[in-house]
């Protein structure tokens, strides 16, 4: 049974979203899976007067615990069209592990927000990924079996890079259908690929 880590961060909740669909997609592929977050490098005060979701259930994760797992998911939202400044902090750390080759061959995929539709979604995936192949990961987009990225009737993320979703300028939009449906396409995908590279 492989086992997963979907590691986020989430300003105002709609990665946090994301990423328990993620993890619930990769539950279906039997996989067990772990939802943690990246520490906050904002000032408490900071974050608390720009209405940050400070009240995430997940629990902080640590740079040693990359090595625990077949699998990581990695979502973060766009600043200025790459991974936010947390998640890039965090993963600056794992250079001890990346010295030790301890993630190489294992199983990684990204998933993004933007507040518009062109807001930066494919190149913030694009960032996340460049740290997960220096690692020595093999990444699992968004394939286009996932039949929801072609939609023409409603505005939605995704890209075949990785499931994503749109916040709006004000956060005011929340991950629509679709786009949880893409989380959990790409959850299960990265499960299931895991679990045939470590079947044991």
């Amino acid at each position: 049974m492989a086992r997963v880590l979907v590691l986020y961060y989430s300003s105002y909740g709609h990665i946090e979203t994301m990423a328990n669909a993620v993890a619930e997609g990769a539950r279906s592929a039997g996989a067990t899976v772990d939802i943690k977050r990246v520490p906050e490098t904002v000032p408490a005060d900071v974050a608390k007067a720009s209405y940050f979701k400070l009240d995430q259930k997940a629990p902080i994760a640590l740079i040693d615990d990359l090595a625990n797992y077949d699998a990581i998911i990695v979502g973060a939202p766009t600043r200025f069209g790459r991974m936010c400044s947390q998640m890039a902090s965090f993963l600056d750390q794992a250079g001890g592990l990346w010295m030790k080759g301890v993630l190489n061959g294992k199983v990684a995929g990204a998933f993004s927000s933007t507040a518009t539709q062109h807001g930066g979604q494919e190149t913030t995936l694009f960032s996340i990924i460049t740290n997960l192949l220096h690692f020595g990961l093999i990444v699992v987009g968004l394939p286009y079996s996932f039949q929801g990225q072609m939609k023409l009737d409603e505005v939605t993320g995704c890209s075949p890079y990785g499931a994503t979703t749109i916040a709006g300028g004000q956060g005011q939009r929340q991950p629509s259908a679709n786009e949880l449906d893409g989380a959990r396409f790409q959850g299960k995908l990265i499960a299931e690929t895991a679990t045939k590279l470590f079947p044991g």
